[in-house]
This record gives C-alpha cells, structure tokens and sequence, in this order.
C-alpha cells in the first residue's frame, strides 16, 4: 500500500458530479501522472462536504486547505502551484461575504462553526467505497463491542437511554421501537431500512448513503443483533443511482470481509443484507406501505394495529427505521448514550441533519444539535436570505409540515417546539422563502405533490386533496370567493382527522398554516383579485411606464398574441383585454420599464 504524503479530497456527491466533479477528478489524476507525483499524491473521491452552494469542493490534507467552486480547468493550477510549489490557489478559497475576507479552514466558515457533525461524521473524509478507510475511522468496531462485549438487551437498553428518536419524521423512540420487535416471538424477524426519501428539496439520506454507507450496513447488523435478526433490506428509491451504487460495492466489500454474511466476528451471529428499489411514491416513506411495496404489492398503507413490530414484513416482527437513525447508532455504541443525550434538548437528543434550500445564500445540507434556533440555521449557518430581500417564511418538513414566519424564528428546532407553532420536523428538509413568493401559490405547490403521490386507498385523501386543489387553482386564477376559503378550511380539517395515513392526515399542513399567517394574501387574492408578489400568473396585470420605455421593440417582438402597441423608440402601451399574462414581456425588458403593478 503506498503512503501518500498529499490527501487530495474531492466531494463525489451528486450535486458536485452534476457540476463537473468526476472531470475535475479525472483532471487532477491526469496532471498528477502527468508531473510523476501519482506515487506521492492520492486523489480521492469522498462524499458530500454538504457545503453545495459552493461546489465542486476540494479540500487537501494535511495542509487543512478548502477549495471552493472548482473547474476542471482548475486542476492544473492546483497541482503546478499548491501541490508542487507549496503556494495556495487564492482565488479558488472561500470568501466569506461580509467581511470579504478569504479563508482557508473550513472550520472558520460561518457555515460550519455552529455544526456538528455525528450522523455525516464520514462523509468528505473517506472513500465511500473503500471499506478499509470506514475501518481506519472505527468502523465496524461498535459492531464488534456489541457481539463481544453486550448483549442484545444491552444494545436495547443503551440505545434506549441515549434518547435516539426516529430522525424520518415521526420521533419515535428507537430503542422503543427496536424493544417491541424483540419482545414479539417469532423464528424469522426482519430490519428494514428506509431510504424512500421523496420529500421536493430533501437530500439527507442519499448524501449518507453516498458519503458513508457502511454506517448504515454496520448499525443494521447492530440492529439485527439486537432485535433477533438475521435479515435485512435497504428500501431506496430508484432516482437514487448513485447511493445504490455505492451501496453494492459496500455490501460486496462487508461480505468480502466477514462483516456480513455468517459468524460475524467468530461469534455465531449471521446477518446479511439485500437492495430492494421502490418506484418513488411518496406514500411508501409510511412504513406499512413500504412493506407492502417490498412484498410486491401496491405500497398502500394499511390500519395499525398491528403494528411491524408484531407483524411487518411477510407477517412476521419488523424494525423500520429512517437512514439517519442508523448512521447514529454506531457513534452511540462506541461513545455511550451519556454522551449522545448530552447533546440537544430535554426531549429531543442528538443532531439533525436538514437539507437547507430555496432563497438562502448557503444552501447545503447541514448537521446541527437539537435545540438550535431556525435563526441560527437560516441566518449564521445559511448566510441569510438570497440578494439582500426580505425573509418571509420558512418551511420545515415537506408537504406534511407549515410554514413559519418571522415571529417564530427563535423557535428551538426540537419536536415538540416545532409542532407547537403548526409545522412538524419530518424527515429535514428545510425550504427558505423570501418576499417575492406567494404564500397561497406555495400552498398549492405542495398540495399538488400530495395529491399526486395519493396511493388512493382513502376517499378523504384521493378525493379530499384534489378538491382543494382545484380550489387553490381557483383562488390563484383570479376566479376565488370566500366560500371558496371556507370550504378550503372545512376540507382541511375533515381530511386531517379522517385519512387512513400520514400522508393525508398532514396533507393539509401548508394550507392551514399558510392561511393561518397570511390570511391577507389569500384575501387579496379573493377579494382584489391581485397577487400581491406578482407570481401568479392568472391575477397578473403587466403595464408599461412611459418614462422608462425605450421603444426597442423586444416586448413586442416576444409577445405570443400580438397585445403590444407601438414604433419603434416611441412608448408602447399592452392591450390588457389581449393579453394573456405569461410574463414574456416582461422577462425580456432590458430597461424595467415593464411591471406588475
């Protein structure tokens, strides 16, 4: 094995590889070669650094150096100037926007300080898909303690007293969980693996599954010992390509090595692992209908009780948890539960980890302790909102969760704290929205998600979910009463206390909690027949300002139906009675001279 002086780390994750990152690799091993330094500098491809707005990230090591926004073109100047001349690449460091000031340690970016790293504690520091580096960094060894040294009631009772809650959305406790499906008798018991994320915006679990697989293969095996397992399967969603790749080559490289497959560790204890690919439903992140969908059946949720852990999959015990749940088990072993309960709230211990998006200046994914503030999150982890605009609300789990606003910005991020001010933690993934969006449009956006991805099984959800979704197209084409609104709430809450799953009794989510905090904008809607934002389309009324036209002709030469009057350098005027409102117009002007009043 060679020893290599110079770590050249480089995030193969796929937000990067979708910028680039595999040519920057290939560039850097090319010129490496190339310069006769192959031998003394490793370049490697890592998982997700999780700082994605800046990306293609490269960090160096031991020299500590982050690179940010790397091009393939870049590698030449990386090796020829930092690797052999011992200079920093100035241009290619982060540069920190208030301060415009450069800096070199990731560790000293605003967007790490306040981080802390358990269930993405691998990712950019190893080879996805070289088991010995997850080995070098204590893998497998909390599996070995608890083949040797534990038993499974043990396991049980650490995991248990550490506070570990489900980290897909529900909060349930995992020792509680992992407890019923050990005292439920049976000769076969199944652990499943939930990687069906499908929340719009969500990346958490597939960047775990792309940075460090084998945390989740080594806390499955830890699972299974501890339920009675000898079974288990990873349920990922076929978008995931990459993750499922990376995921073949860790199992493969686990049994290669002993670590799955029969007497692990000399001890007696067998456990293996198999992939089954879901079609990308989003009703399957329910676990009783991602059983049925791994069973081959129609993923439809069904009553509980039973509950898995008395019969799950093929009828028999079965633990589901969330990707993020088994990449804390591992840690949790090795550390204590003292440890892990130190960290976070009194009712919601550890970290989360929350894919941080829309109008943020840092968007990424991002680890923090329970009991941050969205604040913190939004404004010193994600660099505030995008273009200096105006924060207006912020919306955290999915299309199952609210809305909140400003007022509620030092909200603690634990479970309870956020249901109480109408949104819900989910899975994490975390949208931001500034003044420009329209919060009813919002509402219909993701209404429309839910009803799409209805399995249909209950009349409430299948019927209930299109009914207020043609309302809310209504209300944003102009053509919305106040009947209209009360019948929207009516719905929302006969569909919130009569829907057979999750799905549908939190469909209704970001509509009441949009209605709740902008009851204006709806009003405005309805009664002015006017989106204060501008973005629906259907209540636009676009106006040219004489003072400001050139008379270019450009709006007129893109309008589809011809509503735009006016010679050339002389004011046009739009024929609104022509005039079809598909903002063509005035996403050409040059001069902003046309608006939406």
């Amino acid at each position: 094995m060679n020893n290599y002086r110079i770590n050249i780390m480089v995030c193969g994750g796929t937000g990067c590889l979708a910028s680039e990152g595999d040519k920057v690799i290939k560039n850097l091993e090319l010129i490496l070669k190339d310069r006769g330094y192959d031998k003394e500098v490793q370049v490697v491809k890592t998982g997700c650094f999780g700082f994605c707005e800046q990306g293609p990230i490269i960090k160096i090591h031991p020299d500590n150096v982050f690179y940010v926004k790397v091009k393939p073109q870049d590698a030449k100047e990386i090796i020829d100037e930092h690797i052999i001349k011992g200079r920093k690449v100035e241009r290619l460091l982060y540069e920190e926007p208030n301060m415009k000031k450069k800096i070199q340690e990731h560790e000293n970016m605003p967007f790490y300080q306040k981080q802390l790293r358990i269930a993405l504690r691998n990712c950019g520091l190893v080879n996805p898909e070289d088991i010995h580096e997850y080995i070098a960094f204590d893998g497998y060894a909390a599996l070995g303690k608890v083949l040797t040294k534990m038993t499974p009631d043990e396991v049980i009772e650490e995991i248990q007293e550490s506070g570990l809650r489900g980290r897909g959305g529900g909060g349930f406790p995992t020792g509680l969980k992992w407890k019923f499906t050990r005292q439920s008798e049976s000769d076969q018991k199944y652990i499943i693996c939930n990687a069906d994320e499908g929340d719009p915006g969500a990346f958490m679990d597939r960047s775990i599954l792309e940075g460090d697989p084998h945390s989740v293969l080594e806390a499955m095996a830890i699972a299974g010992y501890a339920i009675g397992a000898d079974f288990g399967y990873i349920y990922i969603r076929a978008e995931y390509p990459l993750a499922i790749e990376r995921l073949n080559v860790a199992i493969k490289q686990a049994r290669e090595t002993g670590l799955l497959g029969k007497d692990i560790f000399g001890t007696g204890f067998n456990f293996d692992i198999d992939i089954k690919y879901g079609a990308g439903a989003f009703v399957c992140g329910e676990e009783t209908a991602l059983i049925h969908s791994l069973e081959g059946k129609r993923g439809e949720p069904t009553y509980k009780p039973p509950y898995p852990a008395e019969s799950g999959y093929k009828g028999m015990p079965t633990s589901v948890n969330n990707v993020e749940t088994f990449a804390n088990i591992p840690p949790i072993i090795l550390k204590g539960a003292k440890w892990f309960s130190s960290i976070g709230s009194e009712k919601s211990k550890g970290t989360k980890v929350f894919a941080l998006a829309g109008k943020v200046n840092n968007v990424g994914l991002v680890e923090v302790p329970m009991g941050i503030t969205l604040r913190e999150i939004i404004y010193d982890i994600g660099g505030g909102i995008q273009h200096g605009k105006k924060f207006k609300a912020v919306q955290t789990g999915g299309p199952s969760g609210g809305v909140i606003t400003e007022k509620d910005l030092d909200t603690p991020i634990d479970y309870e704290s956020l249901m109480g001010i109408g949104s819900m933690m989910g899975s994490g993934g975390m949208i931001v929205m500034d003044e420009d969006n329209c919060m009813v449009n919002i509402a219909k956006f993701y209404l429309e998600f839910t009803m799409e991805e209805s399995c249909g099984r209950c009349t409430p959800c299948r019927v209930g979910t299109k009914r207020m979704y043609e309302i809310l197209q209504k209300i944003t084409d102009g053509e919305g009463s106040m009947d209209d609104l009360q019948n929207l709430k009516e719905l929302s809450h006969m569909i919130k206390g009569s829907s057979l799953c999750g799905l549908g009794q939190t469909a209704p989510n970001p509509v009441l909690s949009t209605m709740n905090f902008f009851w204006d904008e709806y009003l405005a809607h309805v009664k002015d027949k006017h989106c204060p934002t501008g973005e629906c389309s259907g209540l636009a009324k676009y106006k040219i300002i004489p003072e400001k036209c050139v008379g270019c002709t450009a709006c007129a030469r893109v309008c589809p139906v011809d509503c735009i009057e006016g010679e050339v350098k002389k004011e046009h005027v739009i024929d609104e009675s022509r005039c079809i409102k598909c903002g063509a117009c005035f996403n050409t002007c040059k001069f902003s001279a046309i608006v939406k009043p």
